[in-house]
C-alpha cells in the first residue's frame, strides 16, 4: 500500500533540500496518516560518529518498540532521508496544541545527534536544514511555526522526554522566519552548471537515482570500477568522501562545485 505522505520529497526538494530516498519509504509506515497538523522534533542519541548511523534503527525499530520511529531522519550534513510515508512509532503519549494523536497527527524528524554535551553545538548545515524542513512542512499543511514542537514538550507527563537538546522557543521564531519571508531562502542547486567553456555544453546534477553516460563520466572520474553509468549507493558515498576530502558540503549530489572540483582534481576523464 502507497501511503499519503509521498509529498514529502518534492516539498523538501521545493525548499533547496537535500534528500535521500530509502527504498520502500512510499509503503512504509503502521498505517496511514490522519490529518497532519504540524511535526515532532526529535534528536537519536545515537552513535557520535557518522552522517545518519541511527538510519537502521529508525526504519525497522527498536526490541520494544517496533519501526519505522519516524517519517524523516535528518543527518549531520543536512541531508534528510525519507524512511516513511505512513504512520511512525515516534511520538508516545503527549499534547501539543490541544492535540494528543501525535504519531497520526504529526510527522516526526529524528535528527542525529547523541543529545550529549560533547555533541553540541550542532552543525549549522545540519540546524540550518532542520529549520527549513520544518518551515517547508508547515507551510505545505497550512500551519504557522506554532506547531512544531519538541517531543520533550509533547510527550506527557512533563520530564518523560528530554530531545530535542536545543532551545524549541528559538527554533520556532526561526521557523517563523522563514515562514514569513523574514529570513534570506536557501539558494536551489542548479539543474546544470554554467557552461564550462564556449562550446563545451553544461552538464546537468547527478544525484542518486541518475543514469546515463553523465554518470559514467562521474564514475570514471571518481575511479570506480567499472564505471557502470548508474548512481546507486556506492556512487553516493563515494562522492560524499570526495566532497568531505575538498571542503564541500557531503551531500551526495554533484552540482557545479562538485564538478568544478572534480575537474581539477586530476582525476580521469
Amino acid at each position: 500500500m502507497i501511503f499519503s505522505l509521498t509529498w514529502l520529497p518534492a516539498v523538501l526538494e521545493g525548499a533547496g533540500l537535500k534528500i535521500a530516498l530509502v527504498p520502500g519509504w512510499e509503503s512504509r509506515g503502521r498505517a496511514d496518516m490522519g490529518t497532519v497538523v504540524g511535526v515532532i522534533c526529535h534528536h537519536t542519541a545515537g552513535p557520535r560518529a557518522g552522517n545518519m548511523p541511527s538510519l537502521n534503527l529508525l526504519v525497522q525499530g527498536r526490541a520494544d518498540l517496533a519501526g519505522p520511529l519516524s517519517q524523516l531522519g535528518l543527518g549531520r550534513d543536512g541531508t534528510y532521508y525519507v524512511i516513511a510515508a505512513g504512520r511512525c512509532n515516534h511520538a508516545g503519549a503527549g499534547t501539543w496544541q490541544g492535540v494528543t494523536t501525535g504519531n497520526s497527527s504529526f510527522i516526526g524528524i529524528e535528527a542525529e545527534n547523541t543529545g550529549r554535551p560533547d555533541d553540541s553545538p550542532w552543525p549549522e548545515v545540519q540546524m540550518d536544514a532542520y529549520r527549513r524542513g520544518v518551515a517547508a512542512i508547515l507551510t505545505h499543511v497550512g500551519r504557522g511555526a506554532e506547531f512544531c514542537a519538541g517531543h520533550k514538550e509533547y510527550a506527557q507527563p512533563p520530564g518523560r522526554k528530554t530531545d530535542p537538546d536545543f532551545n524549541m522557543e528559538a527554533f520556532r521564531i526561526a521557523v517563523a522566519g522563514l515562514m514569513s519571508g523574514a529570513s534570506v531562502p536557501r539558494p536551489l542547486i542548479p539543474r546544470t552548471e554554467p557552461a564550462p567553456a564556449p562550446g563545451v555544453a553544461a552538464r546537468r546534477t547527478l544525484r542518486r537515482g541518475d543514469h546515463g553516460e553523465l554518470v559514467v563520466q562521474l564514475q570514471q572520474k571518481l575511479r570506480l570500477a567499472p564505471p557502470e553509468g548508474f548512481f546507486g549507493a556506492g556512487t553516493e558515498a563515494a562522492v560524499r568522501e570526495f566532497q568531505r576530502q575538498h571542503q564541500l558540503v557531503p551531500d551526495g549530489i554533484v552540482g557545479p562545485k562538485s564538478w568544478l572540483a572534480l575537474d581539477g582534481s586530476g582525476a580521469s576523464t
